[in-house]
């Protein structure tokens, strides 16, 4: 399993040396690096990316994090209280998705104040000591979160209501009759149109999860081709455990 860090530096300046040092740390057989971007909280409060060139594009995992950050802790600028209200939510569920809860957020909220940077990453980390030591010698403070997958266990739960709700809306129709059918139709007309986009989600979501897993296998198997023989292992059962889901997730998506 991999974690979300973020390390949170007094300057930008200092930010940039710590991505420089967790890509050397990766060259060190330290860690393995799944995306990487650094965000910038201005003095007046407005959390920022400073730029993709990582991999930290929204459609990665670390991506949908560093979004879901920069709306929590920078705030919905310049939107009226009730959509504000509403944009605060949907970033958080979008962190949640991922099994970053409001502890870890409200954790690198306390450190990013106003003028600091924050190193935000994907990684696989092999020696945690490691990052701890290198980033504190930076000046940096790390924070910690699990990834976790939970938006496709919501989604399933979401479809077996569904089916549930569809069976029960047939097995009431078949027992109707006149004005109750004719309510009936409607209501199951509608129930299978949320079973669809539900499923639609699942296989959206499986797709993704599917592409997350091959870019780290690829990422993976290319840090073992030189890693020292004591790494090399660690990667290799790491990699033999992302393989195994990248075939479920491939079954999946035959299904």
């Amino acid at each position: 399993m991999s974690n979300f860090i973020v390390v949170v530096f007094p300057t930008e300046k200092q930010a940039g040396e710590g991505r420089k040092a967790l890509s050397e740390l990766q060259d060190e057989g330290q860690l393995t690096i799944h995306g990487m971007a650094i965000i910038i909280k201005q003095t007046d409060g407005k959390v920022s990316m400073k730029d993709q060139a990582d991999g930290a594009s929204l459609g990665t995992a670390v991506g949908a994090v560093v979004g879901s950050l920069i709306g929590l802790l920078g705030g919905p600028v310049g939107l009226a209280a009730g959509a504000a209200a509403g944009a605060f939510l949907g970033y958080s569920v979008d962190a949640s998705n991922y099994g970053v809860g409001m502890e870890f957020v409200d954790e690198v909220s306390r450190n990013l104040t106003p003028g600091k940077s924050a190193l935000v990453a994907e990684v696989d980390e092999y020696w945690t000591v490691s990052i701890d030591l290198r980033m504190e010698a930076l000046g940096g403070i790390v924070v910690r979160q699990w990834r976790l997958d939970v938006e496709q266990d919501l989604i399933r739960n979401d479809i077996r209501a569904r089916n549930t709700e569809l069976s029960q809306l047939k097995t009431e129709y078949a027992q109707a009759g006149g004005e109750h059918k004719a309510r009936l139709e409607v209501r199951i007309k509608i129930a299978e149109a949320k079973l669809k986009a539900a499923l639609e989600r699942e296989k959206a979501k499986v797709e993704a999860l599917k592409q997350q897993a091959d870019a780290k296998i690829k990422a993976l198997q290319k840090q073992a081709a030189t890693a020292s023989q004591e790494t090399k292992t660690i990667i290799e059962r790491r990699l033999a455990e992302i393989q195994a889901e990248s075939e479920k997730l491939a079954k999946q998506q035959a299904t």
